[in-house]
């Protein structure tokens, strides 16, 4: 039996027992009649699938978000590691783990990729737009240098959302600059820097940092839409032309580039079109670098929900 195994290191066949947070928790009633609960625990290497059988409680979605005690062994399903749970709680106040162990954390410096924020957007050629993008800046910075960017898929961990703008923003810097005569680089960059901004009203949140749900906001609205109402109200009161506030809102709307994915409207300008290419390729790229360390080389994962098919790593 080992102690609060790491899940990156964990393999077939391992027995298991410490302290993990709840991701997910389901009850359901498998063929039998029997209740199981099936979920997900997590630390900072990384997520792992389990299933408690013939379970009926306490543990449930009530708990998602909170540290838990499980007791199990390594099992495989459909080629992934899934742990059987013999036992689950909630931890005591009284019991010891190690926080630093359990929460993902963005691999990066804080303080270095909000100053390097900072300085891009000092560099924003027009006066508008970057009073836009500092006023927002500031009005979100705890949060947005705090928060995951999604519940899952990519840049779910604590300083997601920081590391993924902030990518982001090197990558639209670049490309601004390859296509000069096409691309306004303040609109740009400025959208960038906007565009997930309400992902902080969007969810839910544990006291961990983690995102545990969509809030009701999230779910009857999402962070499009609030963001781009949002830039409507600043904009208006910085008395930004009304243009510009507009080119701003059809960004964010269209960042998710298609209907089926979320986006309210069609990319209609050059830089509303870049912006959501730039959005997935950082967002596709954060999923490889999550899921190729988990494979041997000459591996194809499973399927990836995100992506729609499996992926290959090639080389070790």
């Amino acid at each position: 039996m080992e102690f609060d195994k790491l899940i990156s290191d964990m393999k077939f066949g391992d027995e298991v027992q410490g302290f993990y947070i709840l991701k997910d928790a389901v009850l359901r009633t498998a063929s039998t009649g029997k209740p199981f609960l099936t979920g997900a625990i997590s630390d900072r290497s990384g997520t792992l699938d389990f299933k408690v059988w013939d379970y009926s409680g306490p543990v449930s979605a009530a708990s998602i978000g909170k540290v838990v005690k499980v007791r199990g062994d390594l099992g495989e399903y459909k080629g992934s590691l899934q742990m059987n749970v013999s036992n689950i709680r909630e931890a005591y106040p009284a019991d010891d783990y190690d926080r630093k162990r359990l929460v993902p954390t963005a691999p990066i410096d804080v303080e270095e990729r909000i100053n390097e924020i900072r300085s891009l957007i000092d560099s924003v050629d027009d006066p508008d737009y970057r009073f836009v993008a500092q006023t927002m800046l500031e009005r979100h910075l705890e949060k947005f240098s705090q928060i995951p960017a999604a519940k899952s898929v990519h840049h779910s961990f604590v300083s997601g959302l920081l590391m993924h703008t902030s990518n982001m923003l090197r990558i639209a810097d670049f490309l601004a600059g390859q296509y000069p005569d096409v691309i306004d680089r303040s609109l740009l960059l400025t959208g960038t820097l906007l565009h997930d901004f309400s992902k902080e009203n969007e969810f839910t949140f544990s006291g961990f940092g983690l995102v545990t749900d969509y809030s009701e906001k999230g779910q009857l609205l999402g962070h499009l839409v609030m963001g781009a109402e949002e830039i409507g109200e600043v904009c208006a009161d910085l008395a930004i032309p009304e243009k510009k506030s507009l080119l701003l809102r059809h960004m964010v709307l269209s960042h998710h580039g298609e209907p089926e994915y979320g986006a309210a409207v069609k990319p209609l300008t050059a830089e509303a079109e870049l912006l959501y290419l730039i959005d997935s390729i950082d967002s596709k790229m954060e999923i490889f670098a999550e899921v190729l360390p988990t494979l041997e080389a000459g591996q194809f994962s499973e399927r990836i929900f995100a992506l729609d098919r499996k992926i290959y790593k090639h080389r070790g």
